[in-house]
């Protein structure tokens, strides 16, 4: 079979929509190891800015409120929501369509829309801001992702498997432990590094349901770039961009990746 040959305005096109997207990118990275104070002209290279992180106890406190916050969302989200997708997949009840249409409006909500809403829930109930009320607005939209990641890995799998499984003597417990679980295992992975990026990187929802002394680090971010700008700040965003793509990279692997079957004792 013959590759397709793509026209050259088409390549050229392709090329210039990259280049627009991760030129910014590099020129950020680049100019995080510049010698130059101010930034705008490069003066020589340095590694100074990124020993400079280690030296802001606000960037220390606001990368261990991320990470807290981080990983105990994943945790939460990737559980209800691997349990929410088996129920939607698995299980015929009322409701079961317009709960699956339901899922996606978080994922299509503006974000300055989510945090308005979820800061109105939290002072009605009046429920300390906090990084307790933090948690809960991330796993309120990290929920949608998780499901659609782990449904979109259930409509792949063959059941027969499992169903032979349990034929073979298998019961429940152990045909969802030894079939079920490692044939998902990859989507499930996938949408809790997809839950943890979306965490970890999130500025907007945080911003209206952080409290005092819980800034994650985009807020410690924002918050130097409009007290002032120097390399530390590209030094910092690079971090977060190179551990950010790690994660996307990892979780369209997992995605991808066809899981090992065990066989059911």
């Amino acid at each position: 079979m013959h590759s397709l040959k793509l026209p050259r305005w088409l390549v050229a096109f392709v090329a210039l929509v990259y280049a627009f997207l991760h030129i910014p990118l590099l020129v950020l990275v680049v100019f995080s190891f510049n010698a130059s104070k101010y930034g705008v002209e490069w003066t020589g290279f340095t590694t100074h800015w990124y020993a400079r992180l280690w030296e802001r106890q606000d960037i220390i406190d606001g990368l261990k409120a991320s990470v807290v916050v981080g990983v105990s969302s994943t945790l939460i989200s990737t559980l209800l929501g691997t349990l929410m997708a088996l129920a939607i997949a698995r299980h015929e009840f009322r409701g079961r369509r317009l709960m699956e249409a339901f899922l996606y409006i978080p994922i299509v909500t503006p974000e300055i829309v989510v945090g308005i809403s979820l800061l109105i829930l939290f002072v009605l109930l009046n429920f300390p801001l906090g990084l307790v009320s933090i948690v809960i607005a991330h796993v309120a939209f990290n929920i949608s992702f998780v499901v659609v990641v782990v449904l979109a890995r259930l409509q792949g799998m063959d059941r027969n498997l499992e169903e032979a499984a349990m034929i073979l003597g298998a019961d429940e417990f152990t045909t969802f432990r030894r079939i079920t679980v490692p044939l998902l295992w990859p989507g499930i992975l996938s949408g809790a590094m997809l839950a943890f990026t979306m965490s970890f990187d999130d500025y907007v929802i945080t911003s209206f349901v952080t409290g005092t002394g819980s800034s994650t680090l985009p807020i410690v971010v924002y918050t130097m770039v409009r007290k002032n700008i120097e390399p530390s700040i590209n030094a910092i965003s690079t971090i977060i961009l190179i551990i950010t793509t790690i994660l996307i990279f990892a979780a369209d692997r997992l995605g991808r990746d066809k899981p090992l079957v065990h066989s059911a004792d």
